[in-house]
């Protein structure tokens, strides 16, 4: 049996391949392990969704490729750059085996085989998920692939066919996870708002989060993972039922925008307008309490012009998102929008600095309006001498406690201090 040790990067959807892998390994009798020189096999669960991710991953893929050689230890690559990119991983690490995000399941064959082996092919066992957990927060895929297009996106070349998970599977999970110790549920995939259309003919995302609660007993909270605003529409009011009727689950909800402009989306193939995205935030501001909506912004994308980047300075200010995740647009291989004409890079870096002093002012604005409150805070985790508890709406709150906190209990914190980022405070009870 072999010691394995795995590296996971990027999104959550990649941990919860992890943890399918480690679960998959464990029932076959192997080990996993914390340090890359107790493994006799290292395994590196890549991204590959920008430039600059994917020059990190060639650049530690090389560095893995060169310890395994020179110790004698087995490499695989497995995740979306072993599925989109398998020629550049194979001309970096030529012995290494790649595995498909869709066969993480089946990693054991790459393990246990003594030649390389490539799995790339096939589709993902939907009858297989993952209860392996690290520290308190389980990562639980519902779904994967998309049924979007996006001109920029090289995700889709690795996770193409959507597959969603049945219910009863994932609340099996569920039960394992929070036995084990979960506090946080993260409930994942690349849209969440699609969850069962390949599986029961209709999207049962709404219904899910309904059943796990109901029949998942113990403490701990659920965190709805992204959604394309043109999937969620449909079932938008099921949503806001939930949000509302549910203390277990986070009144938070991810939705990228990508662009304020209409022009830009149209280039990038997204299935929304500007006012249909705009309609979706205010009625849910509207109808549940508090509730945090974070969006993902592409700067610089091929055909934005200045005034489509100011539209989305606009928008970002007119909707106060809770949380922005933004990104300079980078050219990813084998998409439609790099075949496009390229903005200059000193106009894309100018534009990026004023959308994070734009998104640091609203974020921040968005936070104060916590200082010197008193609020019930939910602790799901524990670093260097800090503890992490999450407010209703998601939002963190860091405590620096030298009295030891229970992770899965609600404490009243007093918030004395505002970042753009998360909140700062100290129990009071």
């Amino acid at each position: 049996m072999a010691r394995v040790y795995i590296e996971t990067y990027g999104c959550a959807l990649n941990h919860g391949d992890t943890s399918i892998m480690k679960t998959a390994m464990l029932k076959r009798g192997h080990t996993i392990v914390d340090s890359i020189e107790d493994a006799d096999v290292v395994i590196i669960n890549t991204c590959t969704v920008r430039m600059e991710t994917e020059q990190r991953m060639i650049h530690r893929i090389k560095t893995l490729y060169r310890y395994c050689m020179d110790s004698g230890k087995k490499l695989v690559v497995a995740g979306c750059m072993a599925k989109a990119q398998p020629y550049l991983v194979a001309s970096i690490a030529p012995s290494a085996s790649l595995v498909s995000p869709q066969n993480a399941s089946r990693i054991h064959v790459a393990v246990e085989s003594r030649e390389r082996v490539v799995l790339l092919l096939g589709d993902r066992d939907r009858n297989v998920l993952g209860s392996h957990l690290e520290k308190h927060i389980a990562y639980i895929p519902i779904q994967d692939g998309c049924l979007g297009n996006c001109s920029f996106c090289i995700v889709k070349n690795a996770r193409r066919k959507l597959v969603s998970y049945p219910i009863e599977l994932i609340i099996d999970t569920v039960e394992k996870v929070v036995r084990k110790g979960a506090v946080e549920i993260a409930i994942t995939g690349q849209d969440t708002a699609v969850y069962g259309l390949d599986l029961y003919g209709r999207q049962m995302l709404p219904r899910l989060v309904r059943a796990i609660v109901e029949q998942v007993k113990g403490v701990y909270r659920i965190r709805i993972g992204m959604m394309n605003p043109d999937t969620m529409s449909s079932i938008l009011d099921e949503l806001v039922d939930v949000l509302n009727s549910f203390d277990k689950v986070y009144r938070f909800l991810h939705i990228p925008v990508q662009s304020g402009s209409n022009h830009v989306l149209k280039i990038m193939r997204r299935r929304y307008t500007v006012d249909e995205y705009r309609a979706i935030v205010k009625e849910l501001k509207r109808r549940v309490r508090d509730i945090a909506i974070a969006t993902d912004i592409i700067v610089g994308h091929p055909g934005e012009s200045e005034e489509d980047f100011l539209e989305t300075i606009k928008l970002v200010k007119e909707l106060e998102f809770d949380r922005i995740h933004i990104a300079r647009y980078t050219v990813r291989p084998n998409t439609y929008s790099a075949s496009l004409p390229q903005i200059p890079s000193r106009v894309v870096k100018d534009r990026l600095k004023r959308i994070i002093e734009v998104m640091e002012d609203t974020c921040l604005k968005k936070n104060r309006r916590y200082l010197d409150k008193i609020l019930d805070a939910f602790i799901t985790e524990y670093n260097n001498g800090s503890y992490t508890g999450r407010l209703d709406n998601y939002t963190p709150v860091i405590i620096p406690s030298d009295k030891a906190l229970e992770i899965g209990c609600y404490k009243r914190v007093l918030i004395r201090e505002a970042t753009f980022y998360d909140l700062r405070g100290i129990v009071v009870d």
